[in-house]
Order: structure tokens, then C-alpha cells, then sequence
């Protein structure tokens, strides 16, 4: 997710080409295929003669040249997957290799796309209870507290300072405001920038740092029904924000995607902070910057979004999923202010904590 796919679009695989490149490089014959959403690369559900089911990630061309980083993210989703937590991993082609190199032309011109076929996870997204939130939250920690241990001679290509997703760019926003001319949310969005510089930037070298997944949102956890109507978490998908970062940016990311889905959104950050500190307990700074971090990864997704739609109007539901509920959600957060909802949260995650 960055913005040089402006120059580098998704790829456009045919459902034909998919079944027969499925079966050149994995000796997988496919008996149905799907498309599955997806925001600049291509995947693919995929169900063989024996009722296996499979995802094919086709990843878009700019992302595909940095093969290092494709090979530590492949690499990590193996190693969560080893010690317990349900991540997708690689299949190996025909020839042993866990990633391979494909040229299409798109349109463009020849492209080489990056390609992986991923074991299939069950179950469906959104977590919906507050029980289920606090198994988020707790997962959200065991996956980064994991990651911590992940050995790599590569894994310097994790520190993508550059990154627009990255919640340490969030003044990179200013650059893209136009998209928004016209909207009375580009003040708000303007505000959250402006505190952002004065409140969070001077407090990050205090923030707790590590390798973090990045982009939990609700499209990226699956959940299963158990009993009492609550879920269990059974999957965790797309490794490709994997990113050396702070924990809290993890916390604040998935917070956010989560009050999304909720019809009542201000009930999700306590629950799912309980569940995070249960694991690793955030520090005073780091608390401190919770409100403005959740805001500011809305205002990315809203102000990207548009940027990108502009681009890709072809895929613009998908693009937009988050304008949907974000725009009402983020003036909502900011008309309550940092101070009422902080309140909410921690108040919310201390009884949490007694309960559990």
C-alpha cells in the first residue's frame, strides 16, 4: 500500500490464467476458482479435485521487486504458524520454492508479479462481542511478542521508514489533503495532523519498538463461532505491512478497523486494550497517544482511499470500504475528544481486566 502504485497498478490475472498458473507451478489442478478482495495485488480462492482449498496471492508489481522483503514476510507467516498462531503459509511449488516470479503484461508493459499459493484459513471476518475483542487484542500481542523472536540475516528490510501506512508518517497526509477539497472533513482531518506533530511526534522515541504485522484490520481476522455466541480466532491473514514499528501502533491500528464493524464502536477499545495488555502492558506515553494514533490511521485510510480511487476506479468499493462508516466514525471521535474517550477506554479495559 504505497503510493507508487500510482505508476505500478495491480496485476489482472484472468480466472483461466490463474487455474493453468496454479497448475504449472504447483501441479494443482483446479475444479473451481473465485476472486477474493483485495486492495493492489490479486487473490484468488482456489479448490482442487479433492476439495483442498487454497488462496493464490498474485502481489503487484512494485512490491514484487523487493523479493528480500517478500521472502521475510513469507517467512515470518511460517514461524508464527510453528509456534501456534494461525497464520497462512506458503506452499511450495513443484520445484520446492516458496515464492516465484511471473511475467504478464498488464497493459503496461511487461510486469514480473510476485507469486505465492497460501494454505486456506476458515472462518469469517469481524469479531463481534466484547469477549471476542479482548481474544483480539490478545492475540494482536502473542503475534508482535512472537515476531520478536523471528530470525532473519534480512530482516533489516522490515525498517521501511518511508512507508505512507506507517503510523510514524502520519504529517506524509498533508501531501495528499487535495483529494479531500471541498469537504468540510479535510479540517478535521487538518486538526488531527496538527496534533499529531505537537502530541505523539516528541513522545514515539518512548514508544515500545518491534517487528508488527501492521494492518490487523477486520478484512485480515478471521473468527469461528464457538459456544455462548462467542468466536475464537482462527486466522490471521496478509503479512504484506510486516514492518518494524511500535506495539501500540498495532494496538491503535486494530482498534480503529475494529470500531468499523461495530455498531457500537466506543465499546471496542477497551476490550481489545484489556486483551493486549494482558500479554504486554503499554507504558504512559504510549496511553497517552492511543486517541490521536486511532484518528490518524482513520484519517490514512480515508484521505489513501480517495487518493487511490482516483487512480483505480475499477476497484473503488473495495478502496473505499472505510469512507463507509469512517467519515461518521472519525467526527464522531474528534467532536467527543481525547479526553472522553480515553476515559471509555481505560475505564472500559480496567473492570475488563477484574471480569477476566
Amino acid at each position: 500500500m504505497d503510493n507508487t502504485t500510482a505508476v505500478n497498478p495491480k496485476p489482472t490475472f484472468t480466472l483461466q490464467q490463474a487455474t493453468k498458473l496454479t497448475l504449472k507451478l504447483y501441479g494443482v489442478t483446479t475444479t473451481e476458482i473465485s476472486t477474493l478482495p483485495s486492495y493492489i495485488d490479486q487473490n484468488f480462492l482456489i479448490v482442487d479435485t479433492e476439495g483442498t482449498k487454497y488462496v493464490l496471492k498474485i502481489m503487484n508489481s512494485e512490491q514484487s521487486k523487493n523479493t528480500t522483503l517478500l521472502g521475510v514476510q513469507t517467512l515470518a507467516m511460517s514461524f508464527l504458524r510453528q509456534h501456534g498462531i494461525p497464520a497462512q503459509t506458503a506452499v511450495p511449488t513443484t520445484t520446492g520454492q516458496l515464492m516465484t516470479m511471473e511475467e504478464k503484461d498488464c497493459g503496461h508493459g511487461t510486469q514480473t508479479h510476485c507469486v505465492r499459493l497460501l494454505t486456506y484459513l476458515p472462518g469469517k471476518t469481524i469479531a463481534v462481542t466484547m469477549q471476542d475483542l479482548y481474544q483480539v487484542g490478545k492475540l494482536a500481542a502473542t503475534l508482535d511478542k512472537t515476531l520478536q523472536q523471528l530470525v532473519s540475516p534480512n530482516l533489516d528490510v522490515l525498517q521501511n521508514n518511508d512507508e505512507l501506512w506507517s503510523l510514524s508518517n502520519i504529517p506524509l497526509l498533508e501531501g495528499f489533503l487535495s483529494v479531500m477539497d471541498g469537504d468540510p472533513l479535510q479540517e478535521v482531518v487538518k486538526a488531527v495532523i496538527g496534533q499529531y506533530k505537537s502530541d505523539v511526534q516528541p513522545k514515539i522515541s518512548s514508544f515500545q519498538k518491534g517487528i508488527i504485522h501492521g494492518d490487523l484490520n477486520d478484512l485480515n481476522i478471521l473468527v469461528t463461532p464457538v459456544d455462548n455466541g462467542h468466536h475464537e480466532v482462527t486466522g490471521v491473514l496478509d503479512f504484506s505491512m510486516l514492518m518494524n514499528g511500535c506495539f501500540v501502533f498495532e494496538v491503535a491500528i486494530t482498534i480503529m478497523y475494529m470500531m468499523l464493524e461495530n455498531p457500537r464502536p466506543l465499546d471496542v477499545g477497551g476490550a481489545l486494550l484489556a486483551g493486549w495488555e494482558s500479554i504486554m502492558p503499554l507504558n504512559d506515553d504510549e496511553r497517552d497517544s492511543l486517541f490521536l494514533l486511532v484518528l490518524g490511521r482513520l484519517c490514512q485510510s480515508l484521505v489513501y482511499g480517495r487518493y487511490h480511487v482516483k487512480k483505480y476506479p475499477e476497484n473503488k468499493e473495495y478502496l473505499l470500504i472505510t469512507a463507509t462508516n469512517g467519515t461518521a466514525l472519525l467526527v464522531k471521535l474528534w467532536e467527543l475528544g481525547k479526553k472522553e474517550v480515553e476515559r471509555k477506554w481505560f475505564t472500559d479495559a480496567s473492570m475488563f481486566s477484574v471480569s477476566e
